[in-house]
């Protein structure tokens, strides 16, 4: 048989359940796991199992299941919600999105490590190999939800504009809201429904809006509109309870690649690649690929990105001014990286005049000496810094 397992967030890579279902899995046949989620990336480097687990593509849960269709027998969605119900909630939203439901088994593992794990068919030819899933890994069998439509597209008789509702589920009052890796409100309640109208976020029913996260995430004066129903939607912390697996598991940055020095000082005359990761933290690995040192822009973008290119061994100078949502758990920033902490409001103006000034416009560019980079950063910011952190 073989099997194909869509992985879905780092909660159940960092309790080392993921582990525990691969290897039971692999009892029945040739085993296939894959995960999308720039978090359950780190996860699975903490864990040591990328060489088991694919991370090399960034897809969603849906898509992910839709390209296994074509090889697997069996296709497996495993999950660790804040609770059951957001769980199966979840799945229910992912089956819902597939083109073709009934295509091959698909079958939710819903936290197998926790007293409330189950396993949920997500489709009717689940029903023929479930209780045999049932067995090898003892879990009991859930009924499913029925399908939800969460997307309401709907055209303001007002303005004339086109609006689309979007309901969030899974949600816990005080929790961040993100859109497309941006915090754009928090949650008062367990009902929330973010509104747009012609691809701008105009309103968060059950919530309150952050409107400097609003600008971000439209660009600012540059207004781009978003596609609320394709948008990536997340509320909580972007990792929310840290690697269970002992430190000695995890590999050091220095064990990747020898800890940089030239940023130390003026002698060390290094060429490389400088990257700018501006409020896109996400997208770390890929906006990272082949870089000596990057930029980061925001107090959580330089939280994550530092601490995912600490894994990668490259150093960031992150541009920060202090009014972070704290949306993930203790992270690391790589020795040889530098933070400058400036005004209140200001690390999105200077980010804006590194990337046109010393990248030209650019996301990326390679410069004759990083050192010299590093100074030029430092005037740039100069009026505004109001401390410096090298670490």
């Amino acid at each position: 048989m073989k099997i194909s397992i869509v992985i879905h967030g780092p909660e159940v890579i960092d309790s080392g359940e993921a582990k525990i279902v691969l290897e039971k899995l692999s009892l029945l046949g040739k085993v296939k796991a894959e995960l999308g989620g720039t978090m359950g990336k780190t996860a699975v480097l903490d864990a040591g199992l990328e060489k088991v687990i694919d991370i090399t593509r960034h897809l969603k849960p849906s898509v992910c299941i839709e390209s296994f269709s074509e090889t697997a027998d069996l296709i497996c969605l495993l999950n660790r919600g804040k609770t059951f119900e957001t769980g199966r909630i979840f799945g229910s939203k992912v089956a819902s999105r597939l083109k073709e439901p009934e295509k091959k088994p698909l079958i939710q593992i819903e936290s197998p490590g926790c007293s409330f794990g189950k396993l949920i068919p997500l489709n009717k030819k689940a029903e023929k190999c479930i209780e045999k899933l049932s067995k090898l890994l003892g879990l009991p069998v859930e009924t499913p939800l029925p399908f939800h439509n969460s997307i309401c597209l709907t055209n303001n008789p007002k303005t004339g504009k086109t609006r689309i509702i979007r309901e969030i589920s899974g949600v816990l009052p005080g929790e961040n809201i993100f859109v497309n890796g941006v915090v754009i409100g928090k949650a008062l309640s367990s009902e929330i429904r973010i509104i747009s109208e012609n691809g701008f976020i105009t309103a968060i029913n059950g919530g309150e809006i952050k409107e400097h996260g609003i600008e971000k995430l439209h660009n600012y004066e540059k207004r781009d509109p978003v596609d609320l129903a394709g948008a990536w939607i997340k509320s909580g912390d972007i990792r929310r309870i840290g690697s269970f697996l002992p430190e000695a598991r995890k590999l050091s940055a220095s064990a990747r690649k020898s800890g940089p020095t030239f940023l130390a000082g003026a002698g060390n005359v290094v060429p490389g690649k400088v990257v700018l990761i501006d409020h896109d933290a996400e997208n770390s690995y890929e906006l990272a690929d082949g870089a000596d040192l990057a930029v980061t822009v925001g107090d959580d973008t330089t939280a994550i990105a530092g601490d995912i290119l600490y894994r990668l061994g490259i150093p960031i100078i992150g541009i920060i001014d202090g009014d972070g949502d704290n949306i993930t758990c203790g992270t690391n920033t790589l020795p040889g990286s530098l933070i400058l902490r400036l005004e209140p409001g200001r690390d999105d103006i200077v980010g804006r005049r590194v990337k046109q000034k010393l990248l030209k416009g650019q996301d990326s560019a390679v410069f004759e000496n990083l050192f010299a980079f590093k100074e030029d950063v430092l005037k740039l910011a100069d009026r505004s810094i109001e401390a410096i952190f090298e670490y």
